[in-house]
């Protein structure tokens, strides 16, 4: 349970709880995203990415840009890359339920912070996910209305 009123900053007491939860994983076990912290302890972005930094200051996880955060120093943690970095997976996956009909065409998708969450992801990757979604032609995005699915001829022949 964190304390709001104690002398204790909340990214410190987070920081506190997720040392004990590593504490018992093997090296190169994944840890609880930003995102995952966020909603866990009702607590901002920022905060959740503090306790994450004290860690990694301590040397307790490392991060990968794009894949998250480990257990241990980056040396001792053999950990298998995935074959397809998430903000791929992302796209993959919405593309999918374009194609299945879930988003119609000239019709929005789900913005960034639902997909964040969706996706327990950073909102960098989201991005990185839509960028390539319009590059490959199955969304465009209209400035302060948010991305649309395009027509199917627009779609990208498989």
């Amino acid at each position: 349970m964190l304390d709001y009123e104690g002398d204790t900053h909340i990214y410190l007491q987070i920081a506190d709880i997720l040392r004990d939860r590593v504490s018992g994983l093997a090296a190169g076990h994944p840890i609880p995203s930003e995102a995952e912290i966020q909603e866990e302890f009702g607590v901002a972005r920022t905060t959740a990415r503090r306790a994450v930094h004290v860690l990694r200051e301590e040397g307790l996880v490392y991060t990968v840009q794009g894949e998250g955060a480990f257990v241990g120093p980056p040396s001792e943690a053999p950990r298998k890359k995935r074959k397809v970095p998430f903000y791929q997976q992302i796209a993959t996956d919405l593309a999918g339920q374009i194609k299945a009909g879930k988003y119609a065409p000239r019709r929005p998708i789900p913005g960034e912070t639902a997909l964040v969450k969706q996706y327990g992801v950073a909102r960098e990757t989201v991005r990185r996910a839509m960028a390539l979604l319009r590059e490959q032609g199955w969304i465009y995005t209209v400035a302060q209305r948010g991305s649309y699915v395009s027509q199917q001829e627009s779609w990208p022949d498989e």
